[in-house]
């Protein structure tokens, strides 16, 4: 009796809603059509985000920027609560800010030298006088440097110590780099001198302790950032925009990112937290960064053999290896390299300031833009460029929505993120607090932190899907200078790569390491994100980054003055990121395209097959159900396409568009896996996990198999079987997602 009543009333409901919902969609058909219906079916209104393009004003950009780089504001420091306070001042502007602004703490562990006895590096004779005493402060050009808060050149998270010995030159600090250097020389005990580049700053020094290295020293050869010019007198800084001899790059030498103590758990105030003791990814050994202008009196002093060419530099003179130690001409001879390194870690509380537009139609969907606010010193291109942009786009967006000209359909986040420069801090931190409402509601992530490294052209990177968005928006803006030539026409110059669907196109790279605070939405949370910026020419210069990267000459005199003049280049990618935000915000349709992620797929696929096929097969694993699935995946993106081109959205109900957004909105999510690299913080997509191997496929594969044909371990050929059933399982979980609901 009681089934037949259940079932009934099942049966009653069923036809009640049916009639409800046939009634609500039918009233369109009647004389008065709800508002409602309007807001649900709007899309894009191309006139507003034109609009939006001829507000973006270059001087107000600059503007921000003289601001924001009065004083270092390093982390936690009195400089970076000012920019906490600047922003909050910003967005709650009754005319031109947000909806709501707020900050957001956390108690994170940071490291920092000692400023009342400085990091010293000197050489030392047998009696310990002193022979030669490294700079501890970056030579003074401007009043900028001069300023008391500029902090001294150090390895965060180095720690402190004492350690003296005989000197060698380990080129990069890779690997291979110490493993050649340990073939012809007793390194234990020795102080290794590294240059920047090849490996990551923490790396240098966990390469290096294994060999019984009990120093490290990092520097900047002039041949890998100044093209080989070293002089302050007509060369370099304060006459252009290379780093003086006596520049210093700092940074935070570790290897993963977010808190230390908290891993996957944000870091309040009781939050738990791990011993310090059981930290991994940070150098065990005292380590000191230096100008190059003291790196040239070291190296030129070296004895022992030359080192290969591959490892020379722009010093003028023969880079040994070391005896170890100094020759028997130098002044130095039989004397060791000290170091007397006093950093000390601390717990101290760092802001994020938060602020959001409400949506009108979809409010509970989320579009993220974010930069990091703190710096090492100054900060003018790292990462002020980016906030100066972020601060122009919410000024035109805020006094829009003030003026109840525009709401966008979705709401849109902007995050100014604290600690970035200690480890990605604030960003992490913030996704790991809002994991669940995050995971289940954010449709993008825009990053814009360096946002020009120089004023050439356009750089992007992000998920394949969002290619799109980007490129269309790129289209619509015009390169600094000219009326005629879009951003896209300019950039396709310099970066470009032939489609197999699109024939040329502009090259959107993609987010594979963890450089910036996209890091831990791609990665951790899998939401589909993207980096832009502006940059230079790289036929004209070696440099690996802007020379004064990290520096305390990173002012607003150099962005101005050799960066970029006038504030055009920043202007153009606050138009470009702003055009991409209103797009993801507004367009009724999420304007992704998963087939271009299977284009991505098809490209990473060839390659594992000519690098892997035979090696795998000569340990039984075949390769073919990867090709399979990424088959099934590209069937499934065509489908859908299909689906979304037969579909007129406009006039379907409100729940097929969502439906269909969800789809595209959630694919990158699956390709999350939280046990496919159980040893690496944060790392759980399985597409774009950084990798060692150095090859354009698929990175748990390839770093797998590169460890397994080096050792030949049956249990290393294990685990690259596991990695390519990871993978498969993923792929062929994706088209699922494209496919059909049931």
């Amino acid at each position: 009796m009681l089934k037949k009543v259940l079932l009934g009333s099942l049966g009653a409901a069923l036809v009640l809603t049916a009639g409800i919902l046939l009634g609500h969609f039918g009233i369109q058909k009647g004389s008065t059509t709800p508002g409602w219906v309007m807001d649900v079916t709007q899309d894009v209104d191309e006139a507003l985000i034109q609009k939006f393009i001829a507000e973006v004003d270059n001087i107000a950009i600059q503007e921000n920027l003289r601001e924001l780089t009065k004083v270092p504001h390093m982390a936690t420091s009195t400089g970076d609560e000012k920019t906490v306070q600047y922003m909050l001042k910003r967005w709650q502007d009754p005319d031109t800010g947000l909806d709501q602004a707020w900050r957001e703490e956390y108690k994170v562990y940071l490291s920092f030298p000692d400023p009342n006895t400085p990091n010293k590096v000197t050489v030392v004779s047998p009696s310990d006088a002193v022979l030669y005493t490294a700079r501890e402060k970056e030579k003074a050009y401007s009043p900028d440097q001069e300023d008391p808060e500029v902090v001294q050149p150090y390895a965060a998270y180095a720690p402190a110590g004492h350690p003296k010995g005989r000197l060698v030159y380990a080129n990069q600090g890779k690997p291979s780099d110490y493993l050649l250097l340990n073939q012809t020389l007793d390194l234990t005990g020795t102080i290794a001198i590294t240059r920047y580049g090849g490996e990551g700053r923490a790396g240098k020094a966990i390469n290096a302790a294994p060999y019984g290295v009990i120093g490290v020293l990092v520097y900047t050869d002039p041949w890998d950032i100044n093209d080989g010019k070293m002089s302050d007198t007509n060369e370099t800084y304060p006459y252009s925009w290379y780093m003086p001899p006596s520049g210093v790059e700092r940074g935070s030498f570790n290897t993963h990112y977010g808190d230390m103590l908290t891993p996957y758990l944000a870091a309040k105030d009781d939050t738990y937290r791990i011993p310090a003791k059981n930290i991994t990814g940070i150098p065990p050994i005292p380590t000191q960064p230096i100008g190059f202008e003291d790196a040239y009196a070291l190296i030129c002093a070296l004895g022992g053999e030359a080192a290969p060419s591959e490892w020379q530099g722009a010093f003028k003179c023969t880079y040994n290896l070391g005896g170890p130690g100094f020759k028997p001409t130098s002044t130095f001879n039989n004397s060791d390299v000290k170091l007397d390194i006093y950093n000390r870690e601390e717990l101290k509380n760092s802001a994020n300031v938060m602020g959001v537009i409400r949506g009108s139609v979809e409010p509970d969907r989320y579009v993220i833009y974010g930069n990091h606010r703190d710096s090492w010193v100054h900060g003018a291109i790292d990462p002020s460029s980016g906030t100066s942009v972020m601060l122009e786009v919410t000024r035109v967006l805020g006094r829009m929505v003030k003026q109840g000209k525009w709401r966008p359909r979705r709401s849109i986040i902007f995050g100014s993120w604290g600690a970035e420069e200690f480890g990605l801090i604030g960003s992490t931190e913030y996704t790991e607090e809002y994991y669940s409402k995050l995971s289940e509601r954010s449709v993008a992530y825009i990053n814009v932190d360096i946002s020009v490294f120089a004023n050439a052209t356009l750089r992007a990177s992000g998920s394949p899907s969002a290619q799109s968005v980007i490129l269309k928006a790129s289209k619509q803006v015009k390169t600094p200078g000219s009326d005629s030539t879009s951003v896209y026409d300019n950039w396709i110059r310099y970066f470009n790569r032939t489609s197999p669907t699109y024939g040329v196109i502009p090259n959107v790279g993609f987010l594979t390491g963890a450089g910036s605070d996209y890091a831990a939405f791609i990665h951790f949370l899998g939401i589909t994100s993207m980096d832009i910026s502006y940059t230079y020419d790289r036929t004209k210069t070696r440099a690996r980054i802007y020379p004064a990267y990290h520096t305390a000459y990173d002012t607003f005199d150099y962005s101005s003055k050799f960066i970029d003049p006038g504030f055009t280049s920043h202007q153009t990618v606050a138009r470009t990121a702003g055009n991409v935000l209103m797009r993801l915000a507004d367009s009724l349709l999420l304007p992704f395209n998963c087939s271009d992620y299977a284009e991505t797929l098809e490209g990473y696929l060839n390659k594992a097959l000519e690098l892997y096929t035979d090696g795998l097969a000569a340990h039984s694993i075949s390769i073919k159900p990867l090709k399979d699935a990424v088959s099934k995946f590209r069937f499934a993106a065509a489908s859908l396409d299909k689906l979304i081109r037969d579909s007129d959205l406009a006039d379907e109900t409100p729940l097929k568009v969502r439906r269909i957004n969800d789809q595209l909105m959630l694919l990158d999510r699956a390709f999350l896996d939280p046990v496919a690299f159980p040893d690496r913080y944060g790392f759980r997509h399985v597409i774009w996990a950084s990798s060692n191997a150095g090859q354009p496929t698929f990175p748990g594969l390839a770093d797998a198999y590169a460890r397994a044909t080096s050792t030949g371990l049956d249990s290393d050929w294990k685990e690259a079987h596991r990695q390519l059933s990871t993978l498969i399982q993923a792929i062929q979980g994706a088209a699922h997602t494209l496919g059909d609901v049931i």
